[in-house]
């Protein structure tokens, strides 16, 4: 599994709007996009929330790195570049991926609200092995909570930057972090995401 982002932030007065439109036309385009667990579709919205700025920021779980280099590579994020600049995609490799219980089963509904990402450093002089499990044991724990969809951990070696993301079914989610609206989900691949701990 290999977490991916990009954060476009957006003038104060930007109408968010323009955001949501372009979700609602293009956003079933990776609907079935090989190689891609889960897009979630975020926005952040100055004074919604707690945002202090306008953004969009999909994240993304991917099952292949074929699938996302062909996203990058291939023309999709082109239009975007095209659109709005080409922005810093950030990337980090799977630590660990869990479904809510009620989330897991192929039949299963698959919606959520709001999504929270919690990006932290790895400290100097911990034991590694022990951040991952760590990592691993918040993962599967903020997935059992009341209204969780999923939750995922990755880390970004080049920075020692560990991040959980969440998505939740309801507006107060129970995860720290910052709270960002679901605007749409695709999700092709997400009964292949690997479960568990990544080794």
């Amino acid at each position: 599994m290999h977490a991916m982002q990009y954060e476009l932030t957006l003038p104060a007065d930007y109408d968010m709007d323009v955001v949501r439109g372009r979700v609602a036309r293009i956003g079933h385009l990776l609907d079935d996009w090989e190689g891609l667990g889960i897009k979630a579709y975020l926005m952040r919205e100055r004074g919604v929330g707690g945002s202090p700025v306008n953004q969009y920021a999909p994240f993304y779980l991917w099952n292949t790195v074929d699938g996302m280099n062909s996203f990058l590579w291939g023309g999709a994020f082109q239009g975007l570049s095209d659109d709005f600049g080409r922005p810093p995609v950030r990337q980090w490799t799977g630590l660990a991926y869990e479904p809510a219980p009620a989330h897991e089963g192929d039949s299963a509904s698959f919606a959520a609200r709001v999504a929270v990402r919690h990006r932290r450093p790895v400290p100097d002089g911990v034991e590694l092995s022990a951040v991952r499990d760590d990592a691993v044991r918040e993962t599967a724990r903020l997935a059992e909570l009341d209204g969780a969809v999923l939750a995922a951990a990755a880390v970004d070696t080049s920075r020692w930057e560990l991040v959980h993301f969440s998505l939740w079914e309801h507006e107060a989610p129970q995860a720290e972090g910052e709270v960002f609206q679901v605007l749409h989900l695709s999700a092709p691949g997400r009964h292949r995401l690997p479960r568990g701990r990544r080794r």
